[in-house]
């Protein structure tokens, strides 16, 4: 499987150009970091409703269930500056993470108020579904060649998109210069004192020029 894989990036490889790329490798980045957000996401859950199940280790779970909190709010605020536009997570995800302060003090509520978590939990998680499932999409597309645009991170650098404009430094430098000249020979042509000078300067070169000939 893995000799089959990296001959499939290999190929993969010599379709794309380098923008592609990194477009490819920053999508691939963002769907793995969206999937253990998820995974983790998943275990909060299983933790949260094995606690009241009888003969189970609660103060191992409540322990268990620290860590995850944890985790999940390091893994969120990564995961929301580096998806950018991606980011389509319920804005109400880490408020459940938070709201929990301990499994104790949750099953001490009403049976009301755990469905009620319990529901935020579920909404929490298909919204992460269904920005995983956008991600996979684009990343997708990408790798059948489709130019995709990527918002920069939160804080970061130019947007990234895959196939770029096909003009180097240079070109762009030049096309810049030749854009002013336009503009001043514009100028000089709609100014009558400023078309004066430019043609006096074009007459006295002309007759530099033809002393230097004869």
């Amino acid at each position: 499987m893995a000799i089959e894989r990296t001959v499939g990036d290999l190929s993969l490889a010599t379709k794309l150009n380098k923008k592609q790329i990194k477009v490819l490798e920053t999508l691939e980045r963002r769907v793995n970091m969206c999937r253990e957000f998820m995974n983790d996401w998943l275990l909060f859950n299983q933790i949260l409703s094995a606690y009241p199940s009888p003969g189970v280790n609660k103060a191992q779970l409540e322990n268990q269930f620290l860590k995850i909190k944890s985790k999940l709010a390091r893994e969120h605020n990564v995961l929301k500056e580096q998806l950018a536009g991606d980011y389509g997570i319920d804005a109400n995800t880490m408020n459940i993470v938070s709201g929990a302060t301990n499994l104790e003090s949750v099953y001490a509520q009403s049976e009301v108020a755990v469905k009620k978590l319990q529901g935020e939990w579920h909404r929490a998680f298909i919204s992460i579904n269904e920005t995983l499932g956008a991600i996979e999409d684009k990343k997708a597309r990408a790798e059948a060649g489709e130019k995709i645009y990527l918002e920069p991170v939160l804080g970061g650098g130019p947007p990234v998109k895959s196939g770029g404009d096909g003009m180097s430094d240079g070109t762009k430098k030049t096309l810049k210069v030749v854009g002013v000249i336009v503009a001043l020979l514009i100028v000089a042509v709609v100014v009558p004192q400023i078309r004066e000078y430019f043609l006096e300067g074009a007459r006295e070169i002309c007759i530099v020029s033809r002393k230097y000939i004869i």
